[in-house]
């Protein structure tokens, strides 16, 4: 596909979007394909247009919230002064918005950033506002690859109109992030090209007349002391804004904040007539676990606030998909000269998510497009284990690595026939941090794909029982039966395909030692879609966007929030390719990322409730610092030596704590359905027993009943302390909560009394007598809802249905309509390995939300944290960091 050619599509993508925007009600896709035709004639396209019309549907579909944000109440701020400055020209923010147009964003979306940005621009400090000195502190929490740097990027232009003149972008700890994000820059900011060898007009800078705003670095080039030394400038000498886009290191925000003090700064230390604006881009990356002197937290964050404290006048903003962060530790931990902390004492601003967003929802919470789309590992620990060292000879790969790169090559050719054939197309493999193991790991790729491009030159054009009779075809007719057999397209359209995915096929090593670079950009110029396989660890997991990502194969085990989120490269959008998208995982991380994508769903909830509670972002931090999958674990479990116990604070208000370890001794399970029959019979004292559509509940029993249920059932000794947590924390809300619910799960119809009909479960992890269950989950979704009323139905339907952004009802929701805690009882049928025989008994306690300062110590030994947050890496031998 030649670049004139994707000129032409875009240009009718493009009008037919705006077309379509003016219309009263949504189109069908017959209409689409009709105006898609009426265009096409004018422009005297006769190209195919099925990517034309689907990028249209998605247009037309697309929808975004406006967010909610949580401010401090009681400072003297007004959010409305954006709108009160009628001398604000908003050249950049409107030069924004048309470059995302011209980019193929639907109307709408861009009319969405535009009211978000301007929102968040309300939270920061009006440029001109009277006062010498001032400063704010914000936090902007969104999804791993659903656009914050377009939402910052629009919140620069924003704040260089109204009159910030010096903006810090503080990118990621590796180069190529931060050339990346350079890179959007220059061309939706500053509307030039940074490159040395290439300083034309780019992007926004293309319109006639358009104001460039000033620079210090480039694509090639971090912020360096002697080059802004050399210039001589002064921040006020420029009456447009000045942006410097840096990596986050202590030697580059040192080498800054020297030449800000020395050229900048008046007689007492200050910079007084120039308002800053500092972007914090994955701001809880400072929380890393390292003793590596140019990446120490302590030392990055102190930083950063030095650099603040030398204007007068500034604003911070951290933005992050991940806030479990040390962005929420106690302040108090750093030294009183670096001034005041980052906390974002001032405001917290959630953004949703487009409605077109891939992400932890459709990946891993809901059963349906989960089955599709996840594949567990099960074969890499005895070939490139967990704990491998850097030397250990890696003697051959997985199959199911094999398996993933044969997907990948039959999605490729699924995608061409979709006239796709011009858009980049990428596989990710992360299975190592170690340079020389992701080095053996891109040969053995590269000498299958050799094998596989071979087989199919060969047998593309060749009959099918002669084709079959090739291994490598055989892999690839495989990978299409298993996978996309409903994907639109026979095999033998797909087979004659095949040729055409090796005509740009490269395999990258990319990490921080790495010469290789994925530069789509330079294929995109030429026309072509690149198809890139890439090997990586660190480099691939945070910030890095993989265009076209389709098939993601990751086995690494680390078990910290914010690293494993990040690695998740495969959320993102993907239009038009979204039903081929496969992530293989271990079933460790499956779990873990279903625990964490529910975990970072209730903050948000929990932000929410708080806005409508009237209480300011120190309860939020307070309440974070206390949650259960909070950092302060995985910091204090760094300082502790072996058996050493710490006392945590912890809170569970609005979570559910299920005991996703189940014992599979006989005799306990006996015991603990002894138990469930007696309590039974008695109807947990003498309460009247109440049918569901899942079994019955018994409505208001003592919390000293539940109690003593919890106290005697037998938990696996794995399980023994989160029971322990869960009877405390009933005592610690008993006061406001004296009774709660308890619901016995029994599907169907029973056949004998007092007898729990069973739910079936698939044994994948047992060790031991330990089972653990799939997700960390025992109840099912939305059991929740059983034994509430119709009208408390109907008021958690209203409740998902608040806001700017309606959802349908979840057990949040229904957990925070009963507003008590509520006692789940299991009887689990296990089947999937013969090893373990049913039933086996489980519970799960949810607690009401709004228990913002209720919290209860927590002992933890190093046992139960390596348990709960997984042995980190150690980060010393780490390898993929830039020097």
């Amino acid at each position: 596909m030649s670049l004139t050619v994707i000129t032409e599509e875009r240009n009718i993508a493009n009008a037919l979007i705006s077309g379509l925007a003016n219309m009263a009600e949504t189109p069908t896709r017959e209409q689409v394909e009709e105006k898609a035709r009426q265009i096409a004639a004018i422009f005297g396209y006769t190209g195919d247009l099925r990517n034309i019309v689907t990028e249209a549907m998605i247009s037309v579909d697309t929808r975004m919230g406006a967010g909610v944000s949580l401010v401090d109440v009681t400072a003297k701020h007004d959010d409305q002064w954006v709108h009160k400055r009628e001398d604000v020209a908003w050249t950049y923010a409107e030069s924004y918005g048309n470059f995302l147009l011209n980019e193929g964003w639907p109307p709408q979306m861009v009319q969405s950033l535009s009211d978000v940005t301007t929102r968040i621009l309300g939270h920061l400090q009006d440029p001109l506002s009277e006062g010498t000195t001032w400063n704010r502190r914000g936090l902007v929490i969104g999804h791993v690859q659903s656009g914050k740097t377009a939402n910052y990027t629009g919140l620069i232009a924003r704040a260089a109109d109204a009159g910030y003149k010096f903006i810090v972008v503080v990118a990621g700890i590796h180069n190529n992030l931060r050339k990346q994000t350079q890179q959007r820059i220059d061309e939706a900011f500053i509307g030039r090209s940074s490159d040395p060898e290439d300083r034309r007009s780019i992007g926004v800078g293309l319109a006639p007349g358009y104001p460039h705003p000033a620079t210090l670095t480039n694509i090639n080039e971090d912020f360096n002391k002697n080059t802004a030394a050399k210039s001589g400038w002064k921040i006020n000498d420029f009456s447009k804004p000045i942006i410097l886009v840096i990596k986050k290191n202590v030697t580059t925000l040192t080498a800054l904040h020297k030449w800000l003090k020395e050229l900048n700064a008046e007689g007492d230390g200050r910079i007084s007539d120039v308002p800053m604006l500092l972007i914090d881009d994955e701001a809880d990356n400072a929380s890393i676990n390292t003793n590596k002197e140019d990446l120490d937290p302590t030392r990055t964050n102190a930083m950063i606030r030095r650099i603040l404290g030398l204007f007068a006048k500034s604003c911070y903003v951290g933005y992050t998909a991940t806030p479990f962060a040390n962005i929420f530790i106690n302040p108090d931990a750093y030294d009183d000269d670096v001034l005041e902390e980052l906390f974002p004492r001032d405001f917290i601003y959630c953004l949703d998510a487009p409605t077109t967003y891939f992400g932890a929802e459709k990946v891993f919470l809901d059963e349906a497009t989960s089955q599709s789309i996840v594949r567990p590992i099960d074969d890499c620990e005895d070939l490139i284990p967990y704990a491998h060292k850097r030397d250990d000879p890696v003697h051959e790969l997985p199959p199911s690595l094999y398996r993933a790169l044969d997907e990948f090559i039959v999605a490729r050719a699924i995608r061409s026939l979709r006239g796709q054939a011009g858009r980049h197309c990428s596989m990710m493999v992360n299975v190592s941090r170690f340079v020389p193991v992701q080095k053996t790991v891109r040969d053995f790729l590269s000498l299958r794909e050799k094998k596989i491009r071979e087989a199919v030159l060969a047998n593309y054009a060749m009959p099918e029982d002669v084709s079959s009779r090739n291994t490598y075809m055989q892999g690839l007719k495989h990978a299409f039966d298993a996978e996309y057999a409903d994907a639109g397209f026979t095999w033998a359209e797909v087979k004659a395909a095949l040729s055409g995915v090796f005509d740009h096929l490269h395999l990258y090593v990319i990490n921080s030692k790495s010469d290789e670079v994925l530069d789509y950009a330079r294929y995109a110029k030429e026309g072509v879609g690149l198809t890139a396989v890439a090997v990586g660890g660190l480099s691939l997991s945070r910030g890095l966007t993989i265009e076209g990502l389709t098939v993601s194969y990751m086995y690494r085990n680390t078990k910290m929030y914010d690293t494993i989120m990040q690695m998740g490269r495969w959320f993102g959008y993907r239009p038009g390719f979204e039903d081929l998208c496969r992530v293989h995982l271990s079933r460790d991380s499956i779990n873990w990322y279903s625990h964490i994508a529910d975990a970072a769903e209730e903050l948000v909830q929990q932000v929410k409730r708080m806005r409508r509670d009237g209480l300011s972002p120190r309860q939020f931090g307070l309440y974070v610092m206390a949650h259960p999958d909070s950092p302060l674990l995985i910091t204090a479990a760094n300082k502790m030596r072996s058996g050493e116990k710490v006392k945590f604070r912890q809170n569970f208000s609005g979570r559910m704590l299920e005991s996703y370890i189940v014992s599979i001794d006989p005799d306990v399970n006996v015991h603990n359905f002894a138990l469930i029959e007696k309590l039974w019979h008695e109807r947990f004292g003498g309460k009247p027993e109440e049918p569901t559509e899942k079994g019955v509940i018994f409505k208001d029993v003592p919390i000293e009943r539940i109690e003593d249920f919890l106290i005697a059932f037998q938990a696996h000794s794995q399980f023994a302390d989160r029971k322990a947590d869960t009877i405390a924390y009933l005592r610690a809300l008993a006061e406001k909560h004296p009774s709660g619910d308890v619901l016995l799960i029994s599907p169907g119809s029973s056949n004998s009394p007092y007898s729990l009909n069973r739910q079936s479960r698939v044994v994948a992890n047992l060790q031991g007598t330990a089972w653990q269950l799939n997700k960390d989950r025992v109840a099912s979704r939305g059991d929740e809802k059983l034994g509430l009323s119709p009208e408390q139905q109907a008021a958690a339907v209203k409740l998902a249905a608040s806001g700017d952004r309606p959802v349908a009802p979840s057990d949040t929701h229904y957990r925070e309509i009963r507003n008590k805690p509520l006692l789940m009882i299991h009887s689990l049928e296990p089947h999937g390995d013969s090893r373990v025989n049913g039933p086996v008994a489980a519970f799960g306690v949810s607690f009401p939300p709004g228990h913002y300062e209720t919290e209860i110590e927590v002992v933890a030994n190093k046992v139960w944290l390596e348990r709960m947050q997984g042995a980190p890496d150690d980060p010393d031998a780490e390898e993929d960091y830039d020097d």
